[in-house]
């Protein structure tokens, strides 16, 4: 195995040789030290709407994208226009900022994104020189207890604990891949239980696989994959280690028949 890193503070970019590559963008917590002082919001209040452990889950292949920087400085799932939260409907309700953020300062974060995107498309343009197509785990997590830690959880019959955005994909190509995932996190033995995965119920997927989608049509296949914040308290930030590792060996278990999948579509 062969592996080419692009490390920055913000992000880290590892390439290998799989036709799957992981991500984890929402992972980060780091703020830049130049926005720190002008946050209206704690750092527990940012981390609430983050998606920590996912970077956990990028193990599963050798081809991994992990932000380390938090969401509420810069969304790398949205589009340019929405990646930083100037206003309360942009964050949940929440006030992230004090007062205005500073243009200078909001450009100073948009040379990351845009350096970011240009980062991934060079990425995802090597693999597919080696690969006829990819396939892509676009790691998240979402939250189910908005009423507070003693509240009652969101709606289980609104809220799979695994749903899989299949968004602005040619659904019809790659069923057999989305199918086989679908099947293999359904099917595997998690803690005795099986997980409820459904399609599209909660979340369809972001810009970020939108983007990858416009960029490289049929040639890649992104499923957005979020897990529900059952495997960790969502108001302390506390997680279940054991049900971090089991959700891991879920999705490792899934990449087999994934591959097995995209192999048989490629040939196509």
């Amino acid at each position: 195995m062969t592996q080419t890193k692009v490390d920055t503070v913000y992000y880290t970019i590892t390439r290998g040789d799989s036709p799957l590559v992981a991500t984890a963008i929402h992972n980060g917590h780091e703020v830049r030290h130049n926005l720190r002082a002008l946050y209206n919001l704690t750092p527990q209040e940012r981390l609430r709407e983050e998606d920590p452990f996912t970077a956990e889950w990028v193990s599963i292949t050798d081809n991994q994208i992990t932000g380390h920087y938090s969401r509420f400085e810069l969304d790398l799932n949205r589009p340019p226009k929405k990646a930083i939260y100037r206003k309360p409907e942009d964050a949940w309700g929440l006030q992230v900022w004090k007062e205005e953020l500073p243009e200078e300062l909001a450009r100073e974060s948009m040379k990351r994104y845009d350096k970011f995107y240009e980062d991934v498309k060079q990425m995802l343009t090597q693999l597919l020189d080696e690969h006829a197509c990819l396939v892509i785990y676009d790691l998240h997590t979402y939250n189910h207890r908005r009423e507070g830690p003693t509240g009652p959880a969101a709606d289980p019959e609104e809220n799979p604990e695994v749903n899989i955005g299949t968004g602005n994909m040619n659904r019809e190509k790659w069923a057999p891949v989305v199918e086989a995932l679908m099947h293999s996190l359904s099917n595997h033995n998690y803690q005795g239980r099986k997980l409820d995965v459904r399609e599209n119920v909660k979340f369809e997927g972001g810009h970020f696989m939108r983007w990858i989608h416009d960029t490289f049509g049929d040639k890649v296949c992104v499923m957005s994959i979020e897990f529900k914040k059952f495997f960790m308290d969502e108001w302390t930030g506390e997680p279940d280690q054991a049900q971090v590792q089991e959700i891991r060996q879920a999705l490792q278990q899934s990449t087999r028949p994934v591959l097995e999948a995209l192999a048989q579509v490629c040939q196509v």
